[in-house]
């Protein structure tokens, strides 16, 4: 073996070393995160599957002084699961102008708190963005523990275009619903909605009648036993779901606008 070829493996071994020990110091999976005083920290938590929980929002469960929970019942099947004792405290759309002030005196007083919500990551069309905001006007430390949600599962698996979308949540019931969708007709990236077992056939037949007929795919109880993938179009989607039973979550995905429905819209 010449002088050079040693000298290679001997510059390898160096750069594996080096790239061991940074990552190492970046990321060291056996050592317990360790939780600020006075923090409010946003942990998201799995959609289905309880093995898609972070080691981090682990030990953030269980250090945090109070969790705020949107349905206490849910979160403690999650919390027990894990043997997490940590106290509940109720936090929805119900209560969330009330209770809120009670957190943020807590926050004050030095305590760290954990909001989640019935499933993924909270502040995504749910109460924790009032929170979220109080906090900021009370110059509270905010932390985001990072985790599953079911928007982007969906749009990856959805083969439409990933470079641009927006994430609409859920539609409006009554109000304002009919203008939304008028106005997202026009928007060319790919858009995606949440939407509950009751309202699913009604929102497909306003996106087709809003839309035209465009490319869909709807995803129902994402990282759950019975997850489901409908691939379609928004003309026969709604045939699609009366085949399945109408449980879980749905997460619907739409193609944007193109050139092409463009140019079809002007001659139709």
């Amino acid at each position: 073996m010449t002088f050079s070829h040693i000298f290679t493996k001997f510059s390898s071994l160096i750069s594996q070393a080096v790239v061991y020990f940074t990552w190492r110091q970046i990321t060291p999976a056996d050592k317990i995160f360790e939780i600020g005083p006075a923090t409010l920290y946003l942990v998201s938590t799995p959609i289905g599957n309880l093995r898609d929980i972070t080691l981090r929002a682990l030990d953030t469960l269980r250090q945090v002084e109070l969790i705020a929970a949107e349905d206490t019942r849910k979160s403690r099947i999650l919390l027990d699961h894990f043997q997490i004792k940590t106290p509940l405290k109720s936090y929805h759309d119900f209560n969330k102008e009330r209770v809120t002030a009670f957190f943020i005196e807590r926050l004050n007083k030095g305590d760290s708190i954990a909001v989640i919500s019935d499933a993924g990551t909270p502040g995504i069309s749910d109460p924790a963005f009032y929170l979220v905001r109080k906090a900021i006007a009370a110059g509270i430390s905010i932390e985001a523990i990072p985790g599953a949600t079911a928007l982007v599962p969906a749009l990856v698996i959805s083969g439409l275009p990933t470079d641009r979308f927006a994430f609409e949540g859920f539609l409006p019931a009554k109000k304002g619903r009919k203008t939304r969708l008028q106005d997202l007709s026009q928007d060319p990236r790919t858009l995606i909605f949440y939407e509950s077992p009751n309202r699913i056939k009604r929102t497909l037949g306003d996106l087709y009648e809003a839309f035209g007929d465009r490319d869909v795919v709807v995803a129902r109880e994402i990282t759950k036993k019975f997850e489901t993938i409908l691939r379609g179009s928004l003309s026969d989607m709604s045939l699609q779901i009366d085949k399945m039973p109408l449980k879980g979550e749905f997460v619907v995905v739409v193609s944007g606008l193109t050139r092409k429905l463009k140019r079809f819209k002007k001659t139709d």
